[in-house]
């Protein structure tokens, strides 16, 4: 099991942490207990990829081999694009004012071909900041807030989601692509630890650590 996983499993969200600095009559609220746990997983599974960039990748190059299985596929873009999400949301709430409808669009928000795609330093800088940007959202926000959602399916569409919901799937749809890294990884002969690429649901229902049953998630 993997120091990040390890992390998610048995750390509380850090009393000192911005994020749980709210209290009511001296007692955390729930939707602050709520917010330090979406952000405690948000930040293992973007820790796993740093892991790995520090751990088993060993030259840029291994960024950019295009998968023969998963065609257009490379570890480069899966990074970039995982973490192109975990980004939509927080401009989301930065750019928020009161009242007013959050607007939420991840197929406008990506960073093509940008250097995190080509550069492990720049990949493990990026992922490192969103890590932060996510400590630093404010134990205020409201996290059943609605969001509109615009997507293109491929018909440009419009749905009311959640910025809890939202926050949730983006890191799920960051395990998703963690799993393709894992595939591409196996292409080059890289073994990564035996968690990376699984959904915490998973690694309960197989029973495979039984700290996991125990973790607020």
């Amino acid at each position: 099991m993997s120091l990040a996983t390890q992390q998610i499993l048995t750390t509380e969200p850090p009393s000192s942490a911005p994020i749980n600095m709210a209290k009511a009559n001296g007692i955390v609220t729930e939707e602050v207990e709520f917010l330090g746990q979406q952000i405690l997983v948000a930040q293992t599974v973007l820790q796993q990829a740093i892991d790995v960039i520090d751990n088993q990748l060993t030259s840029d190059d291994q960024l950019t081999v295009h998968s023969k299985y998963l065609p257009g596929s490379t570890i480069g873009k899966h990074l970039r694009h995982a973490n192109d999400h975990f980004r939509s949301i927080i401009q989301t709430i930065d750019q928020s004012t009161g009242s007013e409808l959050h607007i939420l669009d991840y197929d406008r928000s990506r960073t093509r071909n940008s250097p995190m795609e080509s550069s492990r330093a720049s990949a493990k800088e990026k992922l490192a900041e969103t890590m932060q940007k996510l400590e630093n959202i404010p134990s205020t926000t409201d996290w059943n807030a609605p969001v509109q959602l615009h997507a293109i399916t491929p018909y440009d569409q419009k749905m009311m989601s959640s910025l809890g919901r939202e926050l949730w799937f983006a890191s799920l749809h960051c395990v998703h692509h963690w799993s393709m890294v894992r595939v591409i990884a196996g292409e080059l002969g890289i073994t990564l630890s035996e968690d990376f690429g699984f959904a915490p649901s998973t690694l309960v229902h197989q029973g495979r650590d039984g700290a996991l049953s125990k973790a607020k998630i």
